[in-house]
């Protein structure tokens, strides 16, 4: 059974690092979709800088005509903190006990990963993919103990697990080395550079059209 895999972040904004990574991961681990679900109240990173509507157009422009990636607002439709157990556990409810189902990672995030919310209760949701840079492997010296055991409780190397059970597995996975940041991003726009061939031309459209972090004050 085709996996399906979730994508989070504040997209602020979406740019090409996270499309490329959700696109090669997808055809790597013939995942069946990647629901791209923005965040509302991240706990762990800087409260987003845009207006709700705003982040979720621009994931609409730039999923648009791709039928593997799916635009998922469950985070944005709930109160409180987005926390990344409470989506699983929605979407789980939703799709059953048997279809696999992926949580997206990069490599810092993981490494972070002993601060989210009922962290250790994720692997009973989902997989976990780790995407990580070549030659920038998370090493195992790297991971804090809790990690480092949980790790070697449930690690994998072979992404046909990923689709024989519904959760349970972490994998590493390389993908295509692309330094883009949406801070840098912002950085660049508010300075007045373009940032042209760092995000899709439809999801740069729309910011000079909504004048888009024109400013450090613009974009509540």
């Amino acid at each position: 059974m085709q996996p399906i895999a979730i994508l989070g972040g504040t997209f602020d904004p979406i740019h090409f690092g996270h499309l490329c990574m959700a696109q090669e991961l997808c055809e790597a681990l013939q995942l069946a979709s990647v629901r791209f679900v923005p965040a509302a109240s991240p706990p762990h990173r800087d409260q987003p800088q845009t207006a709700t509507a705003h982040r979720v157009a621009m994931v609409q422009l730039a999923i648009a005509g791709n039928p593997a990636f799916i635009l998922d607002t469950r985070e944005l439709e709930r109160e409180g903190p987005s926390y990344t157990f409470d989506t699983l556990a929605t979407l789980r409810a939703e799709l059953g006990t048997e279809v696999p189902l992926c949580l997206l990672l990069g490599g810092d995030a993981f490494l972070g990963l002993p601060s989210w919310h009922r962290w250790q209760e994720l692997l009973g949701l989902a997989h976990i993919v780790v995407a990580h840079r070549p030659g920038a492997i998370p090493s195992e010296a790297s991971m804090p103990g809790a990690l480092r055991a949980l790790w070697q409780q449930h690690c994998t190397d072979n992404p046909a697990s990923l689709t024989v059970s519904p959760a349970g597995h972490i994998l590493l996975h390389p993908i295509t080395a692309l330094d883009i940041s949406a801070s840098a991003i912002r950085e660049q726009l508010q300075q007045g550079h373009s940032p042209h061939y760092l995000m899709p031309e439809a999801v740069l459209d729309y910011i000079h059209t909504y004048h888009l972090y024109e400013n450090r004050s613009h974009g509540t």
